[in-house]
Formats: structure tokens, C-alpha cells, sequence
């Protein structure tokens, strides 16, 4: 690969393309990568775990036909037709991962697994894995379902954001899609779930055992699969091998940063049991507790600097404000401001930073 353009930053394994081959990355489990059009992501890995009575695939990507003739192609060269397909199991509600569940379930009569706390109605103000002025042309809910949400979280992504300020920024041509496809709910609408697990319930998958971990942080539904016969841990987006997963002001939990570093907590604690990590985007690692320990100094490292932040303006200051300093310029957004507000959040509840509630938005200082 040649070298980046000197004020480029080079390519995260999470960016790069989908391969068309399908390997095996660890004993008894496939991966196919399909493609992504994301800012950051450039494909999902969906992996497959064969046994007697056909296949069972772990997130089959974005919603539509292309997708899922990607996946049909996919399976073909593995030997295994799409009709063999009996389960698919979705590892959070973002429509990157549980977009072409529906999609397969319609052809094959697939059963499809979630965490039992699975969101039947997708906030297109929880953004997945990109900024959420791009999902325009992805996913949203379905138009009835979404009736029966309280007023408060019945919003557009250009609508103020819930601590104050303007709407984002959003192309007319993107609402227009957005609204098309509450026009036709069926191709669009969340999966329901015909199995719901628990965290630390069993699963048969690929002719063995697998525990569900719940690991709430990234999105409140997040459920990661822990193989121990084989040392295996599907960790979905919560420890990816280079980029750490947004952590969002939208998540409907209090405190979704604290969420997060309990689940990396609980991951870790089966680092000496898991020989390989795979993960929803990138390649497959080794040192889940490592990695996990590095997001969590990552999200430290920020709670510091809006820390310092704080003390060195000493007056109330608003989440556009603090989030300049916590980002770069090029990454100045909603998705930047959420994960501001995220985690001015968890220091104002550990009591440190005090909220002041303005007719037109938040507003923080230090305590």
C-alpha cells in the first residue's frame, strides 16, 4: 500500500475495503466481510458457524439486496446456500450489524438472537459507528412503532439536540430520504427478535457452546458471545482492534461512559480464557484485556482534559464549546458534541462538573 499524502492520516484496519475471500479466523468460524459506505468503516465482518443443520451468521450487515447478495455470494464460494441459513444473531440495534437480518429471516425463516434488552425502534439520533448526518440514505423506524415513543425522543437528527443549541446541518435530499423510508416501513424496519438472551445464558452455535455477555456502553442492547472451548470472543463493536466505539449523549442510560467501562471491565476479566477476539470491524486480536485497558485509558485521557478544561475557563460553558477543545476541527460535529455531552454527563453524576439548565440548553461548570 503506498504511502499516505503527508497531511493524510493512514488507514485504520476498520477503513479498509471488504474482501471478497472468506476465511476461517478461528476453528469453526467463517468470516465474510460486506461492504460499508461509512465515514471510518469500510465493511462488517459477519461470521458463519457451520453445523448439522446449516449455518448460523452473526451480523449480515446493512439493510437492501445489494447486501444481501453480497452475503449470498459470500456463503456460495464457503459451500453453504443462503436458504441453509437457520439463525442470525445481532450483536446491538445499529443498522451496520441488524440491517440485513430481516432481510435473510424473509428468505430463510431464520430465527434471530439479540440481547433480550434489543431496541425495537432504531433512534437515527443513537448514531452507529459514523456521524449521523450520513445515514440519510441507511435505515429508520418504522413510522408506527415510532408513535408509540414518548414526545421527547420523537426527533429528526436536524432538530436541537437535547443539551441546546441549532440542529445540525442536515441536506434536504438526505431528509427527504430519511422521511421516504418511513414511507415504506417494511423495507427499513427493525428486526423483531424471536430469541431474546440474558446476559450469561448459553447458546448453541457451530456445534458448541456459547455464553452471552451483555456489555452495554456502545449501545444499551450490546451483547458480545464468549466461546470457551475454543478461546473464542465475538466482541461485536465494543473492543475494536484500532478505533474506539462512539460513546454517545443519545444512549437512553444515565451515565453510558460509566456503562461502558463496566462492561470493558467485564470483558477483560475473560482475557486470560480468550485466545482471539473478533471483532465487528478489522481484523482479529489477541489481547482482548490490553486493548480493553487501552480504550478505557483512552476515555480517562478525555475525562482529564475536559477536567483541566473546566477549571481553566471557570464559567459555565456549553457542550459546543467544551467539545472544541476535546476535538479536532475536522472532526467538529454531532457525533464529536454527543460524545462530549457523554462524558460531561458522567463527571457532573460523579459530582465534579454542575449542570446549569438554561431555557435554551446545558451549560457546565466546574464543581
Amino acid at each position: 500500500m503506498p504511502d499516505p499524502a503527508p497531511n493524510e492520516r493512514p488507514r485504520r484496519q476498520e477503513q479498509e475495503r471488504a474482501s471478497c475471500d472468506v476465511v476461517e479466523v478461528a476453528p469453526g468460524v467463517l468470516r465474510c466481510q460486506l461492504p460499508i459506505d461509512m465515514p471510518g468503516l469500510g465493511h462488517t465482518n459477519c461470521y458463519v458457524l457451520e453445523d448439522e443443520r446449516g449455518a448460523a451468521v452473526v451480523d449480515p450487515g446493512l439493510p437492501g439486496r445489494a447486501t444481501l447478495a453480497t452475503l449470498r455470494q459470500r456463503l456460495a464460494s464457503a459451500g453453504i446456500p443462503l436458504r441453509r441459513v437457520h439463525t442470525v444473531v445481532i450483536t446491538h440495534s445499529h443498522p451496520d450489524h441488524f440491517g440485513g437480518a430481516g432481510w435473510v429471516r424473509r428468505e430463510t425463516g431464520a430465527e434471530i438472537v439479540t440481547h433480550r434488552r434489543f431496541s425495537l425502534i432504531w433512534d437515527r439520533l443513537d448514531p452507529p459507528d459514523v456521524d449521523v448526518e450520513d445515514l440519510g440514505n441507511l435505515v429508520a423506524a418504522d413510522e408506527e412503532a415510532r408513535e408509540t415513543q414518548p414526545a421527547a425522543t420523537r426527533r429528526q437528527p436536524w432538530d436541537p439536540p437535547p443539551w441546546g443549541g441549532v440542529g445540525y446541518p442536515f441536506p434536504l435530499r438526505r431528509r427527504m430520504m430519511m422521511r421516504g423510508s418511513r414511507r415504506f416501513p417494511r423495507l427499513f424496519r427493525t428486526p423483531t427478535p424471536t430469541v431474546r438472551l440474558d446476559d450469561a445464558a448459553t447458546i448453541r452455535l457451530g456445534r458448541r457452546e456459547w455464553i452471552a455477555l451483555h456489555t452495554p456502553g456502545h449501545t444499551d442492547d450490546h451483547l458480545c458471545l464468549f466461546d470457551p472451548t475454543e478461546r473464542v470472543m465475538l466482541s461485536g463493536d465494543h473492543v475494536l482492534p484500532t478505533i474506539t466505539p462512539h460513546i454517545g449523549g443519545f444512549v437512553r442510560s444515565a451515565d453510558p461512559l460509566d456503562r461502558f467501562f463496566d462492561s470493558l471491565d467485564k470483558v477483560a476479566a475473560h482475557g486470560d480464557d480468550v485466545s482471539i477476539v473478533l471483532p465487528a470491524h478489522g481484523q482479529p486480536f489477541e489481547d482482548l484485556a490490553g486493548r480493553a485497558k487501552a480504550i478505557q485509558v483512552h476515555h480517562l485521557g478525555r475525562l482529564d482534559l475536559l477536567r483541566r478544561t473546566a477549571a481553566e475557563l471557570a464559567r459555565p460553558a456549553r457542550v459546543q464549546e467544551m467539545s472544541q477543545h476535546l476535538f479536532s476541527t475536522r472532526a467538529q460535529g454531532p457525533m464529536a458534541d454527543s460524545e462530549t455531552f457523554a462524558h460531561l454527563e458522567h463527571l457532573r453524576l460523579a459530582g465534579e462538573l454542575d449542570r446549569l439548565d438554561r431555557a435554551d440548553g446545558y451549560e457546565y461548570v466546574a464543581s
